[in-house]
C-alpha cells in the first residue's frame, strides 16, 4: 500500500550556517560597532542571543529571522523567549522547535478526515503516517495539507508505492 510520512524537521547544517552569517553581520555592521553581541546555538535545542541593551536584541532578531529564511528555514518553528536583563547584559532564547507534538498530530488527523479522503493516519511518536489504495489520494491529501494553516512547519517524507 502506497504511503508516506508527515515529519517537521530542520536542516541543523543550515540552521548552523544562518546563525554563522549573522554573527559575521553583526560584527561588520557600523551599529553594533563597540557592542559586544553573539549568537550561540545550545545542544540542538535553543540559539542564545546575547547583547549589551535590549535594543540590540531586536535588530539581531530581523538580522538572524533573515538570514533563516534565506537559508529555506521556516521560521515556524522558532519561538522565542522572554529577554532577561542583567548584570549590563540582555540575553534571550529562541527555542526551535523539532518533531510534531501530540496535539498538533491531533490537528492534522483531523484535517485529513475532514477531507474526506480515502486515506489512514497513524500517530508513530513526533511524526504522522498516512496510507492509502491510491498515490492520488495520497497527494490529494499532501496538497490539503501544505495549504493547510498550521502553527508548525511540515515536509512529507518516506513516499513509498
Amino acid at each position: 500500500m502506497p504511503s508516506f510520512d508527515v515529519v517537521s524537521e530542520l536542516d541543523w547544517h543550515e540552521v548552523t550556517n544562518a546563525v554563522d552569517q549573522a554573527n559575521r553581520e553583526i560584527v561588520t555592521r557600523y551599529d553594533f560597532k563597540g557592542v559586544n553581541a553573539s549568537y550561540e546555538i545550545k545542544e540542538k535545542v535553543s540559539i542564545d542571543m546575547e547583547a549589551q541593551a535590549e535594543q540590540h536584541l531586536k535588530q539581531m532578531i530581523d538580522i538572524l529571522f533573515q538570514k533563516m529564511v534565506k537559508r529555506g528555514i521556516d521560521l515556524k518553528s522558532l519561538e522565542r523567549g522572554k529577554v532577561v536583563a542583567a548584570n549590563l547584559r540582555s540575553t534571550q532564547s529562541i527555542t526551535v522547535k523539532e518533531g510534531i507534538e501530540q496535539a498538533e498530530a491531533k490537528k492534522i488527523v483531523k484535517i485529513i478526515k475532514d477531507s474526506k479522503a480515502k486515506v489512514q493516519a497513524q500517530v508513530q511518536g513526533d511524526q504522522l503516517r498516512v496510507t492509502g489504495k491510491k498515490r492520488d489520494d495520497l497527494q490529494e491529501v499532501m496538497a490539503i495539507l501544505r495549504a493547510a494553516d498550521l502553527d508548525i512547519p511540515v515536509q512529507f517524507t518516506n513516499f513509498r508505492d
